[in-house]
C-alpha cells in the first residue's frame, strides 16, 4: 500500500518529560490505522504534532512523499489533516449547514449563498451517512448524529487524513454501528483514518493496522489480524490481562462505616436502604438512568432527598449539602471529573488541597510551602505523572486527572469514598493503578461504593453488588453468587414489570 504519512524520529520534550521519543511511524493510504496506549503514552502529543499545535524538537514528517512540518493548525488543515475530537465543538442554535461551513460560508454578491450552502452540506451528509436536513438545528440531534456532523465538518476542507479521538466514548452500541458504517464508507472513498480508542474490543471490528505507544515510544506495529486483546494489554502495560482485576480476599472487613435507611429522592417512588463496612467495596449495578448516580448524589447532598436517614459509624448525621458531606467524611468521585471534579485551569497543587484549605492556612492565609509539601507527597504517593505540581490539570491525561480527584479527598480525610464510573475514559494501565488505589483505601479501613457500567469491573473488584432498576434497589448479590446474567435480569426487573 502507498504511504500517505511518514514520521521519522519525532521527539517532543517538555521540562522533565519526554512526551515522544524518536517515534517512527508509517500510515498507509485508505487504511484505518489504530493508535493505542496508556494515558500519558504520547497519543495526545502525537495528535498535536500532526495538527501543528506542538512543534517537535527532533525528527521529520512526510505527506505523500513531501516534507510536512506544520507551524499552526491552519497548516495541517491545508495539508488535508483534520481531527474530530471526543468533545464536540458545535454551535447548538445554528443549523447543521452553518456549523459545517461556519468559517467559510459560500457567498454571492456579498450575501450568504444558502442554495449552495445547503447543496454542499447535503453532499457531505450523504458521504457520512447522516439522514438529516442541512437546515436542522444541531440542538435537535442525538450524540451519534453530532459525531457525524463533526466528521462532515472535517471533510468539508477536502481532508485526506482524519484523526478520530475516542469517537465511541459516549455512543450506544447502535450508534457505534452507524459510526463504523461511516468509517467504512470513507475508507472506500480513499480517506485515511487514524483511530484512537481505549475500547480494545471494537478495534478488531474497524482497524486494519495497530500501533502501540508506551512512554512516548512505539512498542509495537502490527496488522490487526496478528494480535489479540491479551497481547495488546501485555504490550501496553507490561502485565497480563488477568492481572487487571485482582480481588484481595485478604482485606479484613471491619465494623459498619456507612448505613443508609429508607432514602427516598423526590423524583422517585422507592425507599432504598443499604450499608457499607470498613474495608468493603460495594458495587452498584444497573442500566443507565436506573437511579444509581442520583441516589449516591442524594447521600452526598448534591441532590435533594425527600426522606431517609444516614449513619456514619453508627451515629446519625445530617447532610443537606455537599459541604456537610465533606465535613462528615463522605467523598464523591464524580462521573464527570472535568466539569464536576476538577478546576481545569488551576494547578495540580491547588486542586489537591481545595477540599480543606484551612489545613494549610496560617491566620487565614494559605501557607504556600505547606501546600507544596502536601501536593508533592500526594503526587508521590499516588504516582501522578506530572513534571511539576504547578502544571494545570487541564494538561493531564485522564488517568492522572482521576488520581488528582482522589488526592483531594484523601487530603480532607474521607471515611467513605463513592466512586462513580471511576475508570471511564482511561486506559488499561491507568485502570490498574486506580484499582490499586481503591484497594489501598479499603485496606486502610475506608468504606467504598463503586458505580460502574463495566460489568467485568464490578465482578472483579466488589465484595457484593447492589442492583438498581428504575430507581429501586431490587437485589443484592454476594460475591460467591456473582453471575452476570443474574445481575442483568435484576437490572431489567422494574422495567419489565412496568410493561406487563
Amino acid at each position: 500500500m502507498t504511504k500517505i504519512l511518514e514520521l521519522k524520529g519525532i521527539t517532543v520534550k517538555f521540562p522533565g518529560v519526554v512526551a515522544l521519543n524518536k517515534l517512527d511511524m508509517d500510515i498507509h493510504e485508505g487504511e484505518v490505522h489504530v493508535l493505542i496506549g496508556e494515558n500519558g503514552a504520547g497519543k495526545s502529543s502525537l495528535i498535536k504534532v500532526l495538527c501543528g499545535i506542538y512543534f517537535p524538537d527532533e525528527g521529520s514528517m512526510l505527506i505523500q512523499g513531501k516534507p510536512y512540518m506544520p507551524q499552526a493548525p491552519i497548516d495541517a488543515i491545508n495539508a488535508g489533516i483534520r481531527v474530530v475530537h471526543q468533545e464536540f465543538n458545535l454551535l447548538p442554535y445554528l443549523s447543521i449547514a452553518e456549523n459545517i461551513f461556519f468559517e467559510k460560508l459560500p457567498r454571492k454578491s456579498g450575501f450568504v449563498d444558502f442554495k449552495k450552502l445547503y447543496s454542499d452540506t447535503d453532499k457531505l451528509l450523504k458521504m457520512v451517512g447522516l439522514n438529516a436536513s442541512a437546515r436542522t438545528k444541531v440542538e435537535m440531534l442525538g450524540v451519534a448524529q453530532m459525531q457525524l456532523v463533526e466528521i462532515a465538518k472535517a471533510l468539508s476542507t477536502d481532508s485526506k487524513i482524519l484523526l478520530l479521538d475516542e469517537p465511541t466514548a459516549t455512543l450506544t452500541d447502535k450508534d457505534i454501528e452507524l459510526l463504523f458504517a461511516t468509517i467504512r464508507r470513507l475508507k472506500k472513498s480513499g480517506i485515511t483514518i487514524i483511530y484512537i480508542s481505549h475500547r480494545l474490543k471494537e478495534l478488531f471490528e474497524i482497524g486494519d493496522r495497530i500501533t502501540v505507544l508506551k512512554n512516548g515510544e512505539k512498542v509495537g506495529d502490527r496488522l490487526i489480524t496478528e494480535v489479540d486483546i491479551p497481547g495488546l494489554v501485555q504490550m501496553m502495560v507490561g502485565k497480563s490481562m488477568h492481572e487487571e482485576f485482582q480481588f484481595r480476599d485478604n482485606v479484613k472487613l471491619g465494623e459498619e462505616v456507612l448505613r443508609v435507611e429508607n432514602l427516598k429522592r423526590r423524583e422517585s417512588k422507592y425507599y432504598n436502604s443499604f450499608s457499607v463496612k470498613a474495608g468493603e467495596i460495594v458495587g452498584i449495578a444497573g442500566l443507565v438512568g436506573s437511579g444509581r448516580t442520583e441516589n449516591m448524589r442524594a447521600i452526598f447532598g448534591a441532590d435533594r432527598k425527600e426522606s431517609g436517614e444516614i449513619y456514619l459509624h453508627g451515629e446519625k448525621i445530617k447532610i443537606k449539602s455537599p459541604q456537610d458531606a465533606v465535613k462528615q467524611g463522605i467523598s464523591l468521585i464524580t462521573e464527570d471529573r472535568k466539569s464536576q471534579g476538577l478546576v481545569l485551569d488551576m494547578p495540580c497543587s491547588l486542586n489537591m488541597t481545595l477540599t480543606d484549605p484551612k489545613k494549610i492556612s496560617t491566620r487565614g492565609f494559605i501557607n504556600r510551602q505547606q501546600e507544596r509539601d502536601v501536593a508533592e507527597k500526594l503526587v508521590k504517593d499516588l504516582e501522578v505523572k506530572t513534571p511539576s505540581i504547578n502544571q494545570l490539570v487541564r494538561n493531564f491525561s485522564g488517568g492522572n486527572q482521576q488520581k488528582v480527584v482522589i488526592a483531594k479527598w484523601l487530603f480532607c480525610g474521607g471515611k467513605v469514598f463513592i466512586f462513580d464510573e471511576p475508570t471511564r475514559g482511561i486506559d488499561v494501565g491507568a485502570k490498574y493503578e486506580i484499582y490499586n488505589l481503591m484497594w489501598e483505601l479499603a485496606e486502610s479501613g475506608k468504606g467504598l461504593v463503586m458505580i460502574s457500567s463495566d460489568m467485568p469491573e464490578l465482578l472483579g473488584l466488589c465484595h457484593r453488588i447492589l442492583v438498581f432498576s428504575d430507581g429501586e434497589i431490587v437485589g443484592e448479590v454476594q460475591r460467591k453468587d456473582f453471575d452476570q446474567e443474574k445481575i442483568l435480569h435484576l437490572a431489567f426487573k422494574n422495567y419489565v414489570e412496568d410493561k406487563q
